[in-house]
């Protein structure tokens, strides 16, 4: 299997079939992977996998490293469309989480005004109010939720400790819609058992959570490269879009990446 760690706290701008030209912020490991799920797709590997290394930077090395790329970027004239805090693992599990966002902003405004700030996060630690408050603060909050299921996210999501899509469920309430809801939609064989997220028995109880939850944007993907498990199979825009047409017409905004 081949996985994608990112070796620096900085990294990019690249090209992301989502945010546009993006700049990759990693509050995890550089050589390693840190995580409250352990998603069969992640790009990353499984979490096993990835505990050579369990060292966060420090918000002082953050803080460097940003102001030298910024800086960088800027002189050169690279544009940069989002800074996106993604990385080998859970952003919001950085013990400085909140603080770092405030810099963030701070060299935002300073060196791309017009740029958006987004965090992919699995949403496990919208549990704390400090992360909830720290995630309202930034442009894009893109928050998953894979299944109406939760039978369903721990095949698919491997929750490490304690998980409740209920409790999630009423974390996400007090963003009051100002969020991006993510989710993978896939099919395979998992532990000897076959799953497929298009069917009406994950699919319904999902719809019924987005409409609930009204995020003023609903982003659903699939599997774009090589996963940790193997079998798992794409499933097509055509899939997605039967899926959407509830949520389209309830005036929810789809964004839909086959």
């Amino acid at each position: 299997m081949s996985t994608i760690l990112f070796h620096n706290i900085v990294f990019g701008p690249i090209k992301s079939r989502r945010l546009g030209n993006s700049l990759g912020i990693n509050l995890l490991p550089e050589n390693g992977k840190l995580c409250t799920f352990d998603c069969i797709y992640c790009e990353c590997g499984w979490n096993k996998d990835g505990r050579a290394d369990h060292t966060l930077p420090p918000k002082e090395a953050v803080f460097a490293r940003m102001r030298e790329k910024f800086a960088s970027l800027h002189e050169e004239g690279t544009p940069v469309d989002t800074i996106t805090f993604s990385g080998n693992g859970e952003p919001t599990l950085h013990p400085d989480f909140p603080e770092i966002i405030d810099y963030t902003i701070e060299m935002r405004d300073k060196y791309f005004p017009n740029a958006a700030i987004s965090v992919l996060s699995n949403a496990t630690m919208t549990c704390r109010p400090e992360i909830r408050n720290a995630l309202m603060k930034v442009t894009n909050p893109i928050l998953k939720i894979d299944s109406g299921l939760e039978e369903y996210i721990r095949l698919v999501d491997n929750p490490v400790g304690r998980y409740s899509l209920e409790e999630t469920i009423g974390n996400l309430r007090c963003f009051n819609g100002n969020f991006i809801l993510q989710t993978m939609f896939l099919k395979g064989t998992v532990n000897g058992r076959r799953i497929d997220l298009t069917l009406p028995e994950s699919t319904r109880p999902w719809t019924d959570i987005v409409l609930d939850l009204r995020p003023r944007e609903v982003m659903m993907y699939t599997i774009d490269r090589e996963t940790p498990a193997k079998g798992l199979e794409k499933v097509t825009v055509e899939e997605m879009d039967r899926i959407a047409a509830p949520l389209k017409a309830a005036g929810i905004t789809v964004q839909i990446r086959g």
